[in-house]
């Protein structure tokens, strides 16, 4: 029996259908709350302004108030709005999350970190739907983070609801096309992005882990609540995390 409910603060709508698919994978089984956070003026746009607006500690204060008694653990899933704050930013932004839910809190930048650590890897490929600018800022992340980036893509999708229209065969091409010999795995970074369905084929086409934010916010929604689960749905689901 489900008790503990493992909420996902997502801003606007586009590719937040990935967690329940992903929920009806895992065993055991798991549920995922998403609540859609606010946007402001510049709505979903991939530029610097917009997502950090997005991730302003009122609109999550405001996700939070939506929390039910249940809730065992909180994500900020979205990882540019997250990263664009920087490494010191991003850990604030999840502190005074916690402090306003009262509940363990991380964010899709800190979950993508946390999960690199737990299988221990340390150089990465990053394949971002972002246009330059705001890559720079998940790869200057990532370094302060202690990782080395060995590569990185920029697709110049301007706005989350374009990314999760895109569909199978471009994200695929764009794991592929970013992969590098000495990376030991590839990141997508993008929550708007749909990657659970096909997490195993991409895996399967580069030959190493493929992390990709929607999948790490569930993996760290999961960590933070002390449950464990597995599923087919890449090798970072399939240690048991």
């Amino acid at each position: 029996m489900i008790t503990d409910e493992l909420a996902l603060l997502y801003p606007g709508y586009a590719a937040e259908d990935d967690y329940p698919r992903l929920a009806a994978m895992m065993s055991p089984p798991v549920s995922f709350r998403v609540i859609h956070t606010s946007l402001g003026d510049s709505g979903d746009a991939h530029t610097v302004e917009a997502l950090r607006d997005m991730g302003a500690a009122q609109r999550l204060a405001d996700g939070v108030a939506s929390l039910s008694s249940t809730t065992a653990s909180v994500v900020w899933a979205c990882t540019s709005g997250s990263f664009v704050y920087g490494w010191q930013g991003a850990h604030q932004q999840v502190e005074e999350l916690a402090d306003v839910s009262g509940l363990p809190a991380s964010s899709a930048s800190l979950a993508f970190a946390h999960a690199l650590d737990s299988m221990k890897l340390r150089r990465v490929a990053v394949a971002a739907t972002y246009p330059e600018d705001v890559t720079k800022f998940f790869v200057q992340f990532l370094r302060d983070g202690g990782f080395e980036v060995v590569s990185a893509s920029v697709a110049d999708v301007m706005t989350a609801t374009s990314a999760g229209q895109l569909g199978d065969d471009v994200v695929t091409a764009m794991v592929c096309g970013v992969d590098y010999s000495d990376a030991e795995a590839v990141l997508v970074p993008d929550t708007a992005l749909h990657t659970i369905a096909v997490l195993a084929k991409l895996e399967l086409a580069v030959g190493k882990p493929v992390l990709t934010a929607n999948q790490v916010c569930a993996w760290e929604a999961m960590r933070l609540a002390g449950i464990k689960g597995h599923a087919d749905a890449g090798r970072l689901f399939a240690r048991r995390s």
